[in-house]
C-alpha cells in the first residue's frame, strides 16, 4: 500500500496553534498544510466507504431512476404520520390532565406534573430514535417501529378509559367532593397502569420525532438547483401538518369527549395512528432513503479518545506528518460526504494527526480519525447552543398548556351562543400558526426581503431569534392579564369559586398571548428544524433533529422543576399562605411566575444574540476554503 503526501504552498497564512506552549511563527506549523492521503482505511464495523449521500431504496440499493421516487408525493405519506402524532400528542396533553383530576380523582397540579413528564419523555427520547436511525436501522424502519409502539400505548390507553377495573369508583364523587378532595382515590395498580401505558406511548415518539422531518427532507435531491427552496417550503409544510393534527386534537377530540366520553377520545387518537401508520407503509415504494452511517456516538468516542491519547502530541514536532484523510471525493463514513477542514475546537484536530508512530499501515480509528469524522463531532459542539437557546421557549410552551387551561376555567368561554369547552382553548394557537404559514411565502417572504436582502426573507438563525422575541412579548402579557384576572376574580367575589366562570370577563384575552405564542413557534420551531437538518453531519442528520426534540423535552422536565420549587418556596401552610401555583388559581399568583418566565427569557434571547452572531453556516465555511484555495498556487504533490 503507497501513501503520499500532499503539500500546501508556504505561501499560506499560518494559524496560531499552541498545545505545548507558546511557538514562535517559525515553529508553527498549519493544520491544514499536510494531507496524507491512505488508500486503505478500516472503519467501525467494517463498512468501508460509500460514495456520501447516494439516495438508495428500502433494500439498500441504489435507485436506478430518482424520477419515480421522492419528491412532494413521497412526502405527503410521511405527512399523515407526523400529523397523527402530534394529534395524539397535544390530545393527551390537554385532555389527560382533566381525564386524571375528573376520573381517576388526583389533584391539578401532580396531574400536570404526570403530564408534563409524559411531554418531556415523548422528546428527551427522540436522543435513542435518531441515535438507532443514524447508526443501524435508518429512519424508515425506526418510524416503523416506533410508530407501532406508539400505537400500542395509545389502544393501552383507550383501555384506561373504556374499562371500569382501571378507574376508580365514581359514585357520589359530585364538583364539590372533587374540590374537597372526598371522592375515591384511584388504587396504585391503576396508576402505575395509565402511568405505564402514558410512558409507553410517550417513549413511541423516541422514533418518530428526530425522524420524520429528517425522512421527509430527505425525499428531495441536494443536487436540483431549487433544492433550497423546496427544503424552505417542506418545512413549512411539515410544521403546517404539525398544526393541523394540533388543531383536530384540540376541537374534534375534545368533541367526541364532551359527546362520547373519554374512552371514545381516546379511541379516536388510537385509530387516526393506526390509518397513518397503513398510509406509511403504503407509500414506501416511493421513498428514498439514506444509509445508516454506523454508530454516531462511536465515531464522536473515537474522536475524543484518539484527541486525548495524542493530547501532549506537538504539531510542530519532527514526528508529525499530517492530518489524516482517506483518498478521492468519498469519505470513509457511510452515507456521507466529506467535510472540509475547519479552524474550531482545535484540540479535537489531535484525532487526526498523522504521526510517524501511527504507521502508514490500516491505523485504528481509536487512534487516528479521519478530518471529516473530527469535523463531525466539531459540528455537533457548534449545533448544541442554538437548541438549547429554544429551551426556555418549550418551558413558556408546557407551561401554557396546562396552566392557561386552569385560567379558562375561571372565564366566560362563550362566543355569541357557542360555548367553548375549556380544553378548545390551546387550538387558537393552532389557528394562528396555520394562518401564519398560509400567509408566510404571500407576505412576510416578500416584506422581509427588502429589508434584509435574504432570499428566503430571513436566515434560519434569524427566524430563531424573531421567534425567541415574540415569545417574550406573549408571557410579559400573560403577566399583565393574569394579574387583572386575579385582581377582578377577588374583587367581584370570586376568589373561593377558582372553577366557577366569571361571565363579565372573556376567556378570548387569552387569545392574545395565545396567537402570540403561535407567531412565536412557527419563527422558531421551524427556522430551528431546518437549520438543524442543513448543518449537521450528511451521516447524523436524525440526531440532529433530535437536538429540536431534546429542548423541547428538557423544557417539559424544566417546567416541572421549575413549579416544585415554586410549589415549595412560595407556599406556607403553617401560615396558610398559598403558593404561587395554587390549586385555587384565584389565591394563587400565576402572574408572578410569567413574570419571571419573562425575564429568564430576555436573558436567553440575550445569550442566543452571542452565539447567533458568532455562528458561521456552514455553506460560509465552504465559500470561505474555496477562496483559500483560489488565493493559493496549486498544491504539489511529492
Amino acid at each position: 500500500m503507497g501513501t503520499r503526501e500532499i503539500k500546501s504552498p508556504e505561501g499560506l497564512p499560518e494559524t496560531p496553534v499552541s498545545f505545548d506552549g507558546i511557538l514562535d511563527s517559525s515553529q508553527r506549523k498549519k493544520l491544514n498544510v499536510y494531507f496524507i492521503e491512505s488508500d486503505n482505511r478500516r472503519m467501525a464495523l467494517g463498512r468501508g466507504y460509500t460514495g456520501g449521500t447516494t439516495p438508495v431504496n428500502v433494500h439498500g440499493k441504489p435507485i436506478a431512476d430518482l424520477s419515480k421516487t421522492g419528491g412532494w408525493i413521497a412526502a405527503i405519506f410521511i405527512f399523515g404520520n407526523e400529523m397523527a402524532e402530534r394529534m395524539a400528542y397535544f390530545g393527551l396533553s390537554v385532555n389527560m390532565v382533566a381525564f386524571m383530576f375528573y376520573v381517576m380523582h388526583k389533584p391539578f397540579s401532580s396531574s400536570s406534573t404526570a403530564v408534563n413528564n409524559f411531554l418531556g419523555i415523548s422528546q428527551v427520547s427522540s436522543v435513542l430514535g435518531g441515535f438507532l436511525a443514524d447508526a443501524y436501522l435508518g429512519r424508515y424502519w425506526t418510524i416503523a417501529i416506533f410508530t407501532t409502539i406508539y400505537l400500542g400505548g395509545l389502544t393501552g390507553i383507550t383501555l384506561c378509559a373504556t374499562m371500569n377495573i382501571f378507574v376508580p369508583n365514581q359514585d357520589q364523587c359530585d364538583q364539590i367532593s372533587l374540590l374537597l378532595g372526598k371522592c375515591e382515590p384511584a388504587k396504585s395498580w391503576q396508576m402505575v397502569y395509565l402511568y405505564a401505558v402514558l410512558y409507553i406511548t410517550g417513549f413511541g415518539a423516541a422514533g418518530i420525532r428526530p425522524c420524520v422531518s429528517s425522512f421527509g427532507a430527505d425525499q428531495f435531491d441536494e443536487r436540483s438547483k431549487d433544492y433550497k427552496t423546496h427544503l424552505d417550503r417542506f418545512f413549512n409544510f411539515f410544521y403546517l401538518s404539525v398544526t393541523i393534527g394540533a388543531i383536530v386534537a384540540f376541537t374534534l377530540v375534545v368533541y367526541i369527549q364532551m359527546k362520547h366520553g373519554w374512552g371514545s377520545a381516546f379511541g379516536s387518537l388510537a385509530i387516526a395512528m393506526g390509518i397513518s401508520n397503513i398510509l406509511f407503509f403504503v407509500g414506501t415504494p416511493l421513498y428514498r432513503h439514506r444509509l445508516p452511517g454506523g454508530s454516531p456516538l462511536t465515531r464522536v468516542a473515537q474522536v475524543l479518545v484518539a484527541a486525548f491519547r495524542k493530547r501532549n502530541a506537538s504539531f510542530s514536532s519532527g514526528e508529525y506528518i499530517g492530518l489524516y484523510e482517506v483518498p478521492g471525493k468519498r469519505s470513509a463514513i457511510k452515507g456521507s460526504g466529506k467535510i472540509a477542514h475547519t479552524d474550531d475546537f482545535r484540540c479535537l484536530d489531535k484525532a487526526a494527526l498523522q504521526l510517524k508512530e501511527d504507521g502508514a499501515a490500516d491505523p485504528s480509528p481509536w487512534r487516528l480519525c479521519t478530518v471529516t469524522q473530527v469535523e463531525e463531532v466539531k459540528i455537533l459542539i457548534k449545533l448544541i447552543p442554538i437548541p438549547a437557546c429554544t429551551i426556555m421557549l418549550n418551558v413558556v410552551l408546557t407551561e401554557y398548556l396546562t396552566l392557561s387551561v386552569q385560567q379558562a376555567y375561571t372565564l366566560n368561554t362563550h362566543m355569541g351562543r357557542l360555548k367553548l369547552p375549556v380544553t378548545c382553548m390551546p387550538v387558537f394557537p393552532g389557528l394562528s400558526i396555520f394562518l401564519i404559514l398560509s400567509l408566510y411565502y404571500s407576505i412576510f417572504v416578500p416584506m422581509s426581503r427588502r429589508i434584509t436582502g435574504h432570499p428566503h426573507g430571513a436566515s434560519q438563525l434569524q427566524r430563531v431569534g424573531i421567534g425567541l422575541a415574540v415569545s417574550i412579548i406573549s408571557v410579559a402579557w400573560a403577566g399583565i392579564f393574569e394579574r387583572y384576572r386575579r385582581n377582578y376574580a377577588i374583587e367581584h367575589g370570586y376568589e373561593v369559586s377558582f372553577l366557577s366562570p366569571m361571565p363579565n370577563l372573556s376567556a378570548f384575552w387569552l387569545l392574545i398571548q395565545y396567537c402570540l405564542i403561535g407567531i412565536a413557534e412557527v419563527f422558531c420551531i421551524v427556522g430551528l428544524l431546518e437549520f438543524l437538518y442543513e448543518e449537521a453531519p450528511d451521516a447524523m442528520k436524525s440526531i440532529g433533529s433530535a437536538y429540536a426534540a431534546l429542548a423541547g423535552g428538557l423544557g417539559c422536565f424544566i417546567a416541572s422543576i421549575l413549579n416544585s420549587i415554586i410549589k415549595s418556596t412560595t407556599g406556607n401552610a403553617e401560615k396558610r399562605q398559598p403558593s404561587w401555583l395554587s390549586q385555587n388559581i384565584n389565591t394563587g399568583r400565576f402572574d408572578h411566575l410569567y413574570w419571571l418566565l419573562a425575564v429568564l427569557s430576555v436573558i436567553n434571547f440575550c445569550v442566543f444574540l452571542y452565539y447567533a452572531r458568532r455562528y458561521k453556516y456552514r455553506t460560509q465555511q465552504k465559500i470561505e476554503t474555496t477562496e483559500n484555495k483560489q488565493n493559493t498556487p496549486s498544491m504539489e504533490a511529492k
